[in-house]
């Protein structure tokens, strides 16, 4: 049973470092023996298996994604999705402890932006062809001033994921359809990440203590519940690159291992809408709405999009 490995991701291999490759093809091998080696995502057919950086030369930890059989494949198939570093490409699990910023490795920098541009286009595809409400809710790219701004005004490093997707789009604006982020959630835009992040961390300096946190400065947030409410949503942590959950109570946990992680969803999720284990796509007057909803509108029906 061969694994079959697609150009694309040995394209990003090669940008890893030389030791990527034979690693990943090491992998290959033991897939090969027993394709259930990984440990079960989610969704049905996919896998996650971790290479661990110190067992190959030029090669940091990576968690490589892959699908298996029915229904994504063929009986017996085996075919490698993604490869992403364990390491967030901003500051290091060591900048806690000794209070530095650690110089990001510009290989995984380089993945990490390309991942992440890849699921977004390819969203954003899908909602130019069947969801063109959403799709002009969609804001023009950020410059590299206004992301630098961000940055300087955060006093935090912006990942090179978000980075990329903030070139593609900074944002939607305020108008029906703009929530089509998994969740239902909006894009928000920078000014109001600047906004939303200086309000939590005046909250935390105020009310907080080491005991009780209701933000860090390393939180950047990525979307919200809509466009105008920050109730609740996803930020990204610098410090360890997961994707994770906001509410106005203080609630904090992590929702996802990734930007690239939770963009890949979504975008797995529209390619095969069976498969999707949560919320499922649909369409409400040309808008992306994940459903079925709980409140119907019967003057605005939504529709179960099935492909």
């Amino acid at each position: 049973m061969a694994v079959d490995i697609p150009a694309d991701v040995l394209e990003r291999c090669e940008d890893l470092g030389q030791g990527v490759g034979y690693a990943l093809k090491v992998l290959c091998v033991q897939l090969e023996d027993n394709p259930l080696l990984g440990t079960p995502l989610e969704s049905p057919s996919l896998y996650t298996a971790r290479i661990d950086g110190e067992t190959f030369e030029d090669c940091p930890e990576l968690d490589v994604r892959y699908a298996y059989g029915p229904p994504l494949l063929a009986e017996g198939q085996v075919r490698i999705r993604s490869v992403e570093g364990t390491r967030s490409p901003g500051v290091g699990p060591a900048a806690g402890e000794s209070g530095h910023e650690q110089a990001p490795d510009p290989r995984l920098e380089e993945l990490g932006a390309r991942q992440v541009a890849r699921a977004w286009r390819r969203i954003e595809s899908w909602l130019r062809a069947h969801a063109p409400a959403s799709y002009a809710s969609l804001r023009a790219g950020a410059s590299e001033d206004e992301i630098a701004a961000v940055e300087a005004a955060l006093g935090v490093r912006v990942p090179a994921g978000l980075k990329a997707l903030w070139r593609l789009r900074a944002g939607v604006h305020g108008v029906a359809g703009a929530g089509f982020l998994l969740e239902n959630r909006a894009l928000m835009t920078p000014d109001s990440v600047i906004t939303f992040h200086q309000q939590q961390m005046l909250s935390q300096q105020r009310d907080g203590d080491d005991e009780f946190t209701i933000w860090k400065r390393s939180w950047i947030p990525v979307c919200s519940f809509g466009v105008g409410d920050h109730t609740y949503g996803l930020y990204l942590d610098a410090e360890t690159g997961q994707l994770c959950y906001w509410s106005r109570y203080a609630e904090r946990w992590p929702e996802f291992e990734s930007l690239t992680t939770y963009l890949e969803e979504m975008e797995d999720a529209l390619a095969a809408p069976s498969l999707a284990t949560g919320a499922k796509p649909g369409l409400v007057n040309g808008a992306l709405m994940w459903g079925p909803p709980n409140w119907p509108d019967p003057e605005a029906p939504w529709v179960p999009f099935t492909g």
